[in-house]
């Protein structure tokens, strides 16, 4: 692999149906270039979790991914409500989901602490009334 890939992909917001395949299809395109399966679930993970959290509190956003041979760079931004308070967010278990989400399976509040625990470098700038824009890196070696 020399070369740099970058994709893009728009989330929508509140359908469930469609969530998850932008971290699908890069699992699927990571594993056709033979990278290694631990950095592949690291990356899927990550940017799963990213992508779920797009789709229940953000109304959707935009995930650009670029891959080179150093690392899986993911840029997921939104211009939802923004985080009030992102050390509190990153809590286990801390979850501002409404109800109908938690009772469709999502809104445990795992997403933040499984993107930190699943990369290498997490970032999230936040503007509350503005939205969020989350930087994670996993490295390939």
């Amino acid at each position: 692999m020399s070369d740099t890939i970058t994709m893009s992909y728009v989330v929508p917001g509140n359908d469930f149906t469609r969530a998850g395949e932008a971290s699908s299809n890069i699992k699927s395109m990571l594993k056709k270039m033979g990278v290694k399966p631990e950095i592949v679930r690291k990356v899927a993970i990550a940017m799963y979790e990213g992508e779920i959290n797009m789709v229940i509190h953000a109304s959707g956003g935009t995930i650009d991914v670029i891959i080179s041979p150093e690392e899986v760079l993911m840029i997921l931004e939104d211009h939802g409500p923004g985080i009030e308070d992102i050390n509190l967010a990153m809590k286990a278990g801390y979850s501002t989901a409404p109800d109908e989400i938690r009772s469709l399976g999502f809104g445990a509040g795992m997403g933040l602490p499984n993107m930190k625990k699943y990369t290498d470098e997490l970032k999230i700038e936040s503007k509350v009334g503005v939205g969020t824009k989350v930087t994670m890196k996993v490295k390939m070696s």
